[in-house]
């Protein structure tokens, strides 16, 4: 498919835990246009990293085609993962440059084969600065983290 053929679809993504590790939350606001959709998860124990991490992937798969896809993330970790270690990260074997395994491997791999399907273009945001989707995505990730502690 010609890139002018792929639709683009503007992404904002966080996540949020009550502790770190503690219940978490994370979610993902996907715009299309004029239509917009939210979509979140959470989990029992977890940590920051992870929630952060699960916001990129949540709204990666649920893209049923092909898009070109900009995700902006308040998440330094998720940016940097995705722009600068990961290729390293797989030429040493998911071993970091002080030979110690990747934290958060399993999640790293799976957002690698979500961005695969896609083109990506990444871009953060400083967290709780005022950006309106930021906050948006911020407070639905923390609201599935209450929903987690509200159903432990």
């Amino acid at each position: 498919m010609r890139v002018s053929e792929v639709q683009r679809v503007d992404v904002f993504t966080d996540g949020a835990c009550l502790g770190n590790p503690g219940p978490g939350g994370w979610a993902a606001l996907l715009r299309y246009g004029t239509v917009e959709k939210v979509i979140s998860g959470c989990e029992r124990e977890t940590t920051n990293n992870r929630m952060e991490l699960m916001g990129a992937i949540g709204a990666l798969e649920a893209l049923k085609r092909p898009c070109h896809v900009r995700i902006t993330t308040d998440s330094q970790y998720v940016k940097q993962g995705m722009q600068q270690w990961l290729p390293r990260w797989r030429a040493n074997g998911w071993r970091t440059s002080d030979n110690k395994p990747v934290k958060n491997q399993d999640l790293w791999q799976r957002l690698a084969a979500a961005v695969a399907r896609h083109e990506v273009e990444w871009f953060w945001t400083r967290g709780h600065s005022g950006h309106p989707d930021n906050e948006r995505v911020d407070a639905a990730a923390r609201r599935a983290a209450e929903k987690q502690t509200a159903s432990s």
